[in-house]
């Protein structure tokens, strides 16, 4: 069966009407064609009508036998069901096999958080002398002190530093926009990085207008962050999953941990739901015995 229709038509879908962003767009085309690859391989070119439950099941297992681990078979799923509901829009389906889908069981792991001797640790590895050094800075300063979304970071313009009145306008998920205030330290860093490194660059066509360049005047990839992040940890020897993100969720967690509004953490972080906002309320173990000495009734002393 040809299936490149149906492809077409779904990446308008949720291009268009969805207005999901670029990588959830390439996230969902990728699960599209592992699903193409089975119906190909395994079930003989089936019909996209015909698929019924059981071949979603025997579907979620080619891509348990591929080493998927949970969360990735999640995304799957999650995408899968997103390209059902869209056929049964458009009418190519009678009915829709995979609602019965369920998920993988996935742990509440929380992801590494750095405290803030460990942050100026990594600021200070950064050599200022190098080209790209006050780069980088401003980079480490702006991912942690505006918690952005290394996705947002990237795409940062100049147009939408609104420095006089101390923000920035941050392009999110679903080309979502939200206004984000910008502390002393990132402001002074990307101030040093205008004035002596990024007048030096010659930005490439279509690139006028990004904030952080590369040498060569490009827009930054995702892989160029992490690749930097990853360096300037080693150099510290801190012993920790270190992300982009986890700027991003340190961020988040040392604001909730000092006291601030849940719901205004949410609007900082572009969360559209204040349950994804929730993980950021856990409390490090010396937070809670802390809090046990210190108001539990069994705990306090007799005056």
């Amino acid at each position: 069966m040809n299936y490149l229709p149906f492809k077409k038509g779904f990446k308008t879908y949720i291009r268009l009407e969805r207005g999901l962003s670029n990588n959830t767009i390439a996230a969902y085309m990728h699960d599209v064609d592992l699903l193409f690859d089975f119906l190909t391989s395994q079930k003989g070119g089936q019909s996209l009508s015909d698929i019924s439950y059981s071949d979603l099941k025997d579907f979620i297992a080619f891509i348990n036998e591929m080493g998927l681990g949970s969360y990735s078979q999640a995304r799957v799923i999650s995408g899968i069901r997103v390209f059902f509901k869209y056929l049964d829009l458009e009418k190519a389906i009678g009915n829709d096999p995979s609602e019965m889908l369920e998920s993988p069981k996935l742990g509440s792991k929380l992801p590494d958080v750095l405290d803030i001797s460990e942050i100026i640790q990594i600021i200070n590895t950064i050599d200022l002398s190098l080209p790209e050094g006050q780069r980088n800075r401003a980079i480490i300063e702006t991912l942690y002190g505006c918690g952005l979304r290394v996705s947002e970071l990237i795409n940062l313009k100049l147009s939408e530093l609104y420095f006089n009145e101390g923000i920035l306008l941050v392009t999110g998920k679903g080309n979502k926009q939200r206004f984000i205030p910008v502390g002393d330290e990132a402001k002074k860093s990307i101030l040093l990085y205008l004035k002596y490194d990024r007048v030096k660059i010659s930005p490439t066509k279509g690139n006028e207008d990004i904030l952080f360049l590369s040498r060569r005047g490009g827009k930054l990839s995702r892989q160029m962050i992490f690749i930097m992040i990853k360096k300037m940890v080693e150099k510290t020897g801190i012993r920790k999953k270190i992300s982009p993100h986890t700027f991003r969720h340190s961020f988040a967690t040392h604001l909730v941990q000092n006291g601030a509004d849940l719901k205004a953490v949410q609007d900082l972080l572009g969360h559209a739901s204040i349950i994804t906002t929730e993980i950021y309320t856990h409390l490090n173990r010396e937070d809670l015995r802390r809090a046990i000495l210190t108001y539990h009734p069994r705990n306090q002393k007799e005056e």
